[in-house]
């Protein structure tokens, strides 16, 4: 059954995210991986290390993945188009999705190649005074970096673990950045132990093994962040929470007899798509359905306030009919 009172409302008006997504974050590991790579690559060329290297290319990775970053949070924030009805709120998951793929072939890949490389043709460290202090210098800012989102992830994760609010955010800004600082945190950590054994062992394939784990550690966390955003690109759905309390505001609104059934979508992490048939007292009149459809979204976007749009078809329950229909 078809039934519309009314033809959808569109405009070409794009309203602003209800909440904030980590831009403070992100400008704190732009800064961050930008000082770091610069140093990174000044002491790669003191020191000719391999995981040096590999590491300064990763903070470039990092610092071109937070500004990539910022352009879709910004790109996002246009205005909905005749072709693009909905808008552009999946700019911000398409962008994240893009860092995904750098970290792996910039980040990842090189760090790997570079890593066989120094295997097959070994090169002594020089100065290595000069790689310990740039790594020391890193480890500071990457950790203030770190620390700066995790504070702003803390409200959104809940009494959750860590892991359940990189599954399940459906903002994507702020597990990127946890994953890439964590990343990188334990990439520093892995260059210095290579580059202190190579140093103290005289053994130079020691920092060919820091370069080839730091790649394969940034293969693993680009992985889990492409699955990620690709789960959010195809579209997700309103978490149990906010499916619960759309439910209750549906079903406490005047006039409702029943939910039959509902379908909702992310379409961005600020803006929810609601779709439901719902049954309406049946002695009302077109004029009093209309509004009783007013007053029932009216009470979704209050209990959830990231709807942005909503689709209510009137019906008739029937049991003998699928839900779905």
């Amino acid at each position: 059954m078809v039934f519309s009172l009314k033809p959808p409302k569109w405009s070409g008006s794009r309203r602003e995210p209800i909440a904030g997504h980590g831009s403070k974050a992100i400008v704190a590991a732009f800064f961050a991986n930008l000082g770091i790579a610069i140093a990174k690559f000044i002491a790669f060329a003191f020191t000719g290390a391999a995981s040096m290297l590999a590491e300064a290319i990763h903070s470039l990775a990092d610092t071109g993945n937070q500004a990539l970053l910022l352009f879709g949070g910004r790109s996002s924030r246009r205005a909905a188009t005749p072709t693009h009805q909905f808008g552009y709120a999946r700019e911000r998951y398409f962008w994240s999705f893009v860092v995904a793929l750098v970290l792996f072939t910039l980040g990842g890949v090189f760090a790997i190649y570079e890593g066989v490389e120094k295997l097959r043709h070994p090169h002594e460290i020089d100065s290595p005074i000069w790689a310990f202090g740039v790594l020391l210098f890193a480890i500071l800012l990457e950790s203030y970096s770190f620390r700066t989102a995790i504070h702003e992830a803390k409200p959104l994760k809940g009494n959750g673990s860590w892991w359940s609010f990189i599954r399940r955010s459906r903002s994507p800004e702020l597990p990127v950045v946890l994953l890439e600082d964590l990343g990188a945190l334990t990439g520093l950590v892995i260059a210095l132990v290579g580059v202190t054994l190579a140093f103290t062992t005289g053994e130079a394939r020691w920092d060919a093994a820091g370069s080839l784990a730091i790649g394969i550690l940034l293969v693993a966390i680009a992985t889990i962040l492409a699955i990620e955003m690709r789960s959010l690109l195809i579209g997700e759905s309103a978490s149990p929470d906010q499916a619960d309390e759309i439910t209750a505001a549906i079903m406490g609104a005047p006039n409702v007899v029943r939910l039959i059934h509902m379908r909702t979508e992310h379409l961005g992490p600020d803006d929810l798509l609601v779709a439901a048939k719902v049954e309406f007292v049946d002695s009302l009149s077109v004029a009093a359905l209309a509004e009783a459809i007013d007053v029932t979204e009216a009470a979704i976007r209050a209990a959830v306030p990231v709807v942005n749009l909503i689709y209510l078809e009137p019906d008739l329950y029937n049991a003998a009919r699928p839900a779905n229909d």
